[in-house]
């Protein structure tokens, strides 16, 4: 009998590569900003109803095109148009603020280290490659390739230092908008007063005038201390809590290289932690004494 043919054990294919998982929306409403601009505006606005005066009165589109429209052309003006392209993308950042606590990064270094220390770092190579965040992910793969301890160190903080620059420089945008936009009001309420000048024979027509001149300077002034100023001053915010963050990621990948115990990790990250969640106070419930058992 022919004795039955083998069959060939086919190639296996070499497994994908891991792909970067897509970073989860961890976003959320900024309520601060939310809450910030709408007591100012309340407050302006109940102000002026509380002085018999209407919001007509200031309702001028005239005066918010001079003022919006000389505020933008100057602010382009000043500012390299990719950088002018970042500071509105990054806009987002005023009104949005991120969801994740710094803790659950923490929790998230310490599975990598205790998984390092337990396998070795090579181990890490998958969960590397499908880290959402580009700068983690980064230092990762760094650290599993072998690099030098000092030159990950510096190419990474070389990352920190240029992130900043460029967050600065998207803050500094709308920091030279607030600057710009009070001047931009004054030309506008001075344009309104030329037109004035035209019609003195009529009093009434004057008053009216001068009336509408001075909603310029109002929008100028209002548009750079309530949102130009401040937005500058909550994106520097934002870049200063993702620089600790960076920080502390880069932190964790040298503690993981350089193979500390896991707990060391912990204790050197939550230093970096300033706003500790604090533990919920349960009380734990011990056994309870059997009845008719006789008291020690």
């Amino acid at each position: 009998m022919a004795e039955p043919a083998q069959a060939v054990p086919q190639a296996q294919k070499p497994e994908p590569a891991a792909k970067p998982a897509k970073a989860p929306a961890r976003f959320r409403p900024d309520f601060a900003t939310l809450a910030g601009l709408a007591v100012a505006l309340g407050g302006i606005l109940g102000g002026l109803i509380l002085e018999k005066g209407k919001v007509q009165d200031i309702s001028q589109v005239t005066a918010a095109m001079i003022v919006l429209g000389g505020t933008l052309g100057a602010v382009m003006v000043t500012t390299p148009m990719p950088v002018m392209a970042r500071a509105f993308r990054a806009l987002g950042g005023v009104f949005f603020e991120r969801t994740g606590s710094l803790s659950s990064d923490v929790e998230e270094l310490i599975q990598y280290a205790t998984k390092a220390r337990k396998n070795g770092i090579v181990s890490l190579e998958k969960e590397a490659a499908a880290i959402p965040d580009p700068f983690l992910r980064k230092a990762l793969n760094l650290a599993v390739d072998g690099t030098d301890l000092q030159e990950l160190r510096k190419m990474m903080e070389t990352d920190i230092a240029l992130s900043e620059q460029a967050q600065e420089a998207e803050a500094k945008v709308w920091e030279a908008a607030g600057g710009y936009s009070p001047t931009i009001g004054i030309i506008g309420a001075v344009l309104g007063l030329i037109q004035v000048m035209k019609h003195l024979e009529d009093i009434k027509e004057v008053g009216h005038g001068i009336a509408v001149a001075f909603v310029a300077t109002v929008y100028g002034v209002g548009a750079a201390n309530l949102f130009f100023i401040p937005a500058a001053n909550k994106l520097r915010a934002r870049m200063r809590d993702a620089l600790v963050i960076r920080e502390m990621m880069l932190e964790g990948v040298v503690g993981i290289v350089e193979g500390l115990n896991p707990t060391l990790i912990r204790i050197k990250l939550e230093s970096f932690n300033q706003h500790p969640q604090k533990p919920s106070k349960k009380k734990v419930k011990g056994p309870q004494p059997v009845a008719g058992a006789a008291k020690p």
